[in-house]
């Protein structure tokens, strides 16, 4: 019956009774999970998307402040909204943020490995600190020297250096197109197939960039230039993910007329299979929050104009 044909071949999740299924996912029923401390939550507007995001961000860097504890977080670049928004909450509110020590996910590298510096445009490390840390007054404002990216020099040490204090209290984070978290991308299931247990203690790493990343990075930061995006990046791996104390992940891929390029991924990441292909299906297996924009959790349907 219709019209019957394969999944391209760059793809690596290729269960298509699978991807039947979860497409046709309404979105009232997109919450429901039988992990009942895997929390999924759908909020309609961007603003009011962007501001949880930031007060959950406040909340946690409050709470340690109070209860005189370092916060150890895992922080990714986007979305970028809500941090200027928790910047001046906590500038307004005078929060000491001295207690903060922050890991990026993942760095942009290019075919070398070599990651991109401070003072490029594309930088994770400059789009951090521009959109975020700066923006905190400089007396509340965590030392420059617990602000630490996957840079080539860091990577081999980086696990150790978040297991020295302590591990992970929080992983924020998001969806690649591809399935991915931070930058672990969903061909690297080539390298492990069915081995669940050894991907789980897979950490960081230097990864060739999926094609998929590629496209979606070029739509969403490089005015659709696809020649300006790097082929490699650093990257944290399952381990750190899974190993955080909790996991508080958001999703706001819409980009507007009844289109999202993340609508499908969501739901495969929440309501697939967990495996190695969808890198972030393993969010299924631990407690945390699932935060999908009302425009991303919509029906997935197709759209002809």
């Amino acid at each position: 019956m219709g019209f019957q044909y394969d999944l391209s071949g760059f793809i690596p999740f290729r269960d298509k009774k699978v991807c039947a299924r979860v497409r046709a996912i309404k979105k009232e029923e997109i919450c429901k999970h039988p992990n009942p401390d895997f929390k999924i939550r759908v909020i309609e507007e961007p603003h009011d998307f962007y501001t949880e995001f930031a007060l959950d961000i406040v909340r946690r860097i409050k709470e340690a402040l109070d209860a005189r504890r370092p916060l150890v977080a895992i922080f990714p670049v986007g979305p970028m909204p809500q941090y200027p928004i928790a910047a001046r909450i906590i500038n307004q509110l005078r929060i000491p943020c001295k207690h903060l020590h922050s890991f990026n996910m993942d760095e942009y590298a290019d075919e070398e490995g070599n990651t991109a510096p401070a003072n490029w445009p594309g930088s994770f490390q400059k789009s951090m600190l521009e959109n975020f840390f700066l923006l905190i007054d400089e007396e509340f404002r965590p030392p420059a020297e617990q602000i630490h990216f996957p840079t080539k020099e860091l990577l081999p040490d980086y696990a150790k250096m978040i297991e020295d204090l302590g591990g992970t209290d929080v992983c924020y984070g998001g969806i690649g197109w591809c399935g991915h978290i931070a930058f672990w991308e969903a061909h690297l299931g080539d390298e492990f197939g069915d081995d669940l247990e050894a991907y789980m203690n897979a950490g960081p790493r230097l990864v060739e960039l999926h094609p998929m990343t590629i496209m979606q990075n070029a739509l969403h930061s490089f005015s659709g230039d696809w020649s300006w995006v790097p082929p490699k990046a650093n990257t944290i791996g399952p381990a750190q993910v899974a190993g955080a104390g909790d996991r508080s992940f958001w999703l706001d891929g819409h980009i507007g007329g009844g289109i999202s390029w993340q609508r499908f991924i969501a739901r495969l990441v929440a309501h697939g299979p967990v495996n190695t292909y969808v890198p972030g299906s393993i969010l299924q297996m631990a407690p945390g929050t699932y935060t999908i924009l009302g425009g991303v959790a919509d029906n997935v349907e197709i759209h002809m104009a």
